[in-house]
């Protein structure tokens, strides 16, 4: 896709100074934000371009996540585009009011640096903190690279604020946060055309005489979860729109799900996040010896692309979905999620469940490699298997 001449800056960035430019260049109103390890970085940067004077924005330190959520949801009511960032116990601890924001149709941006959650006390890469959070209403979307982690910053915007819920990005600790890529940094005229001035339709304003958060009756609630769901319905198309605009000023198109040589593929690798990237390099390598094997990288997860997956899988024989996360009592949680999507669907493939790289443990391509030559004619198990 050819882009719009538009000049970009190509820097050296990690993924969390990646997002911290993706902040840079939609200038929002006001960020409340509280460091936390390994989301610490983005907090650092855009504290440096904000003394520097390179980004006017209410930037707030509150003493806690809660506190830091309450003050998202606070500020979005009054119309404001708001950010904020944060990573496992971080986002454990704000739990209550992701509930909150959501009911509040609050479209916040946050970014989540996944990390394990304790106890054990570790800062290594899992996404059982986001993933923990999937019934509270929030967009989830998961990102592989730096260059995707800013592209995403930037589309999470005008998303929320298309359908009105709150949207959370994910990378994974240390693979994505820390690493450092060249990445093309859009310019701001760029940006400007992509996401323009946000003018909220519900907001704290005497002349509009509304309200946020009041007591109501049962069939009221009843009703505003009726909404949610509503809005629900309108992510994924949301999510293709503004990866294509993207995709029209940048060359970089996204979309809720991405497919790499999928075409004929017999066994097809299901993942998320930075695990996607060498799954890549394991497709490359089995399809170099002839093997008809591709891979599905999940981009967005809440809500799930249900439709859009069965249509990826659809005549595939075989599916390894491999989870970097441990739900105990369930296992693999983006297992059990695509089981449930493909339910009663003619010709699903065989889906088998993976527990890989749990709490950040490395997962080689030469070890996918072997996982789908022993899953090939093994016949499923119910549970998902931890992977030695």
């Amino acid at each position: 896709m050819e882009a719009k001449n538009y000049p970009s800056n190509r820097l050296l960035l990690s993924g969390n100074h990646a997002v911290a430019w993706g902040v840079k260049l939609v200038c929002p109103d006001v960020a409340p934000v509280y460091p936390i390890t390994p989301q610490t970085p983005i907090l650092e940067k855009i504290t440096e371009f904000q003394s520097q004077g390179e980004l006017d924005m209410e930037l707030l330190t509150p003493e806690s996540e809660h506190s830091a959520m309450a003050a998202c949801i606070s500020a979005s009511a009054t119309g404001a585009r708001v950010f904020t960032a944060t990573s496992s116990q971080g986002l454990l601890l704000m739990h209550e009011l992701l509930h909150y924001a959501c009911g509040a149709r609050a479209p916040i941006v946050m970014f989540n640096v996944n990390r394990t959650p304790a106890s054990p006390w570790g800062f290594w890469p899992d996404q059982l903190d986001s993933l923990a959070q999937r019934d509270t209403g929030w967009i989830q979307l998961y990102s592989e690279t730096p260059q995707e982690s800013l592209d995403t910053v930037i589309q999470a915007y005008r998303i929320a604020e298309a359908v009105g819920l709150p949207t959370m990005i994910s990378h994974d600790a240390f693979y994505v946060s820390h690493s450092m890529e060249p990445v093309e940094v859009p310019s701001q005229d760029l940006v400007r055309e992509f996401l323009p001035r946000f003018e909220p339709r519900y907001r704290l304003d005497t002349e509009l005489g509304q309200s946020f958060g009041a007591p109501i009756d049962q069939a009221t609630w009843n009703r505003s979860r009726r909404d949610i769901a509503a809005a629900m319905a309108l992510v994924a198309d949301a999510v293709t729109a503004a990866g294509e605009a993207w995709g029209e000023l940048t060359s970089r198109a996204y979309g809720p799900l991405e497919q790499y040589r999928m075409e004929e593929a017999e066994v097809v690798i299901v993942t998320m996040g930075s695990m996607s990237g060498t799954a890549r390099e394991a497709v490359d390598a089995m399809r170099e010896r002839g093997e008809a094997v591709g891979l599905l990288k999940v981009r967005l997860f809440r809500p799930l692309p249900a439709e859009a997956l069965r249509q990826a899988l659809a005549g595939v024989s075989c599916a390894l979905v491999l989870d970097r996360n441990y739900s105990p009592g369930m296992g693999g949680i983006l297992h059990q999620e695509i089981k449930s999507a493909l339910f009663a669907m003619s010709g699903a493939p065989r889906l088998h469940g993976l527990l890989a790289g749990i709490g950040g443990v490395n997962v080689s391509a030469e070890k996918i490699q072997q996982l789908v030559d022993d899953c090939r004619e093994v016949e499923p198990s119910v549970e998902a298997q931890w992977v030695e």
